[in-house]
């Protein structure tokens, strides 16, 4: 193998579960509020028969959402999925608004979570988020997050 190729034997994670943010379109600041959780919250507890992915933990900020899933077997590409999900969300959330722009911005970010480890402390650092941003005391506190399915590492 190429020198510069040796980790990719190291990027396969049997049953991977990954950590998702995406953004509001360019950082709007209407996500947080009970008619798009109720939208996100419905597609995401929809995901695993329309696009074959489990949804675990979650959090929704003002401009952008935190959520961990995980594939099932013979489920959609990552891209596939969340491009799915963010067309489901959006078609849904514009119905009755006055939203004019796209709700959210073309790319994503992901990480693959590769221990218990790294997956407790990445969902003790977004259940911070409201904490961190000013907009809670405590992450209890915070209404727009939850849970989905128990997902395990």
């Amino acid at each position: 193998m190429h020198k510069h190729l040796r980790r990719l034997d190291r990027v396969w994670v049997q049953d991977p579960v990954y950590f998702v943010t995406s953004c509001a379109y360019k950082r709007a600041i209407n996500l947080a509020c009970n008619r798009v959780r109720s939208v996100l919250v419905d597609e995401w507890q929809k995901a695993r028969t329309r696009h074959g992915w489990a949804i675990g933990r979650y959090v929704i900020m003002p401009g952008h959402v935190h959520f961990f899933c995980a594939p099932e077997p013979g489920g959609e590409s990552i891209s596939q999925f969340i491009g799915s999900w963010k067309q489901w969300t959006s078609k849904r959330i514009r119905v009755g608004s006055t939203l004019t722009t796209p709700l959210w911005q073309e790319e994503f970010f992901d990480r693959v979570l590769r221990s218990v480890e790294s997956f407790s402390q990445k969902w003790e650092y977004v259940r911070a988020d409201p904490v961190r941003a000013g907009l809670a005391s405590n992450s209890d506190e915070w209404p727009w997050q939850g849970d989905i399915a128990e997902l395990r590492l």
